[in-house]
């Protein structure tokens, strides 16, 4: 598989003016606390602010992936785990959260497990959740651009992971093929005679908004083996659908 990429898209073409869609008053800046129907208590402590855009806010498909999780964190015990597209960094927050609660969990080999990435200018709101919960030694941030080649940035742990989240990252068609590139890229099989025991897994949580997040998913689907996820506990909550 090709390391290159081809640089992202100029995007100012596709703006809209506000006169044909007002924008909505953004949400006030705040903190939440969330306990994930009582899967975490104490419970989580979430700083919101859209001031760099919305990934800085609480989104359904991440409430519905992050309580997956939970329900399985046996699963992702002494993992490394990366996520894209973090925005405050709801879901690696509450992983890292019970990971860190549970004595088994807690060895030379897990300190930070976790990486929540985004663009860079969301990178002060995860760390300000990052320690707003106490998680410092337990998952770190940084800036990961959909598209592009892994940046030296990540530590080298985290470019081949064991586990990849991902919650409400479908909703800029734009983008949909830039986020395929990096899943391509971080889901990537090594060579033959490399570390056979290597088989990365990615939990993705989407809302379907418009026939076009389905081609996304048929476009999933043609990359990498895919299965859809039933989750009774949440049937009755029209948030999202998880993959892996």
């Amino acid at each position: 598989m090709s390391n290159s990429r081809s640089p992202s898209p100029d995007f100012a073409s596709l703006s809209i003016a506000e006169d044909l869609v007002p924008i909505r008053p953004a949400k006030p800046a705040g903190q939440t606390s969330i306990s994930f129907s009582s899967l975490l208590d104490p419970p989580l402590l979430l700083h919101e602010d859209l001031k760099e855009g919305c990934g800085g806010q609480l989104w359904p498909a991440g409430m519905v992936l992050a309580e997956h999780l939970l329900r399985n964190v046996e699963e992702l015990r002494g993992k490394v785990v990366l996520e894209l597209g973090a925005g405050g960094g709801l879901v690696g927050l509450a992983l890292a959260l019970a990971l860190s609660r549970s004595p088994k969990a807690i060895s030379a080999n897990t300190e930070h497990p976790i990486l929540t990435t985004d663009l860079p200018q969301l990178l002060p709101l995860q760390k300000q959740n990052i320690e707003l919960n106490n998680l410092s030694s337990s998952i770190i941030s940084a800036s990961l651009p959909w598209g592009s080649p892994l940046p030296d940035t990540i530590p080298e742990k985290y470019k081949r992971p064991d586990v990849i989240i991902a919650a409400d990252c479908v909703y800029f068609e734009p983008a949909f093929p830039l986020l395929l590139e990096t899943l391509a890229e971080l889901l990537q099989r090594p060579d033959k005679n490399d570390d056979k025991g290597y088989d990365p897994v990615c939990w993705f949580c989407m809302k379907k908004r418009r026939t076009a997040d389905m081609r996304f998913v048929a476009a999933l689907k043609k990359k990498f083996r895919v299965e859809r996820i039933e989750m009774p506990s949440m049937q009755n909550k029209e948030y999202g659908n998880v993959f892996s």
